[in-house]
């Protein structure tokens, strides 16, 4: 059986995360994304709280895919430590899944 995950993805502006999302499903790494506009952020990041305007952006792939995911974020993310999480799917709508796994492959 395929594992079916979502890739939580932060990014610093909408067009980071169209162009990530792009390159995602263009690559055929992702099915499909989300993007969510406007998020408000805050964590601890060099000894002190910071808050920040962000986008999160979730793609939908399988656990197979994950690492290529990473490093292609990685490669063209501004943020020297980006948030890239894998979120397992536990279930789903059966025709849904299976479409996520014909085209990721």
């Amino acid at each position: 059986m395929t594992d079916y995950i979502m890739v939580y993805i932060v990014c610093s502006s909408d067009a980071e995360a169209n162009n990530i999302g792009k390159l995602l499903v263009e690559k055929r790494l992702a099915a499909c994304v989300n993007i969510f506009p406007a998020m408000q952020s805050m964590y601890w990041w060099e000894g002190k709280i910071q808050t920040s305007k962000e986008v999160s952006l979730f793609a939908k792939t399988t656990s197979l895919k994950f690492e290529e995911i990473k490093n292609t974020v990685l490669e063209v993310h501004s943020y020297d430590c980006p948030c890239v999480i894998a979120i397992p799917v536990s279930a789903g709508e059966e025709n849904y899944l299976k479409w996520i796994g014909r085209e990721v492959q």
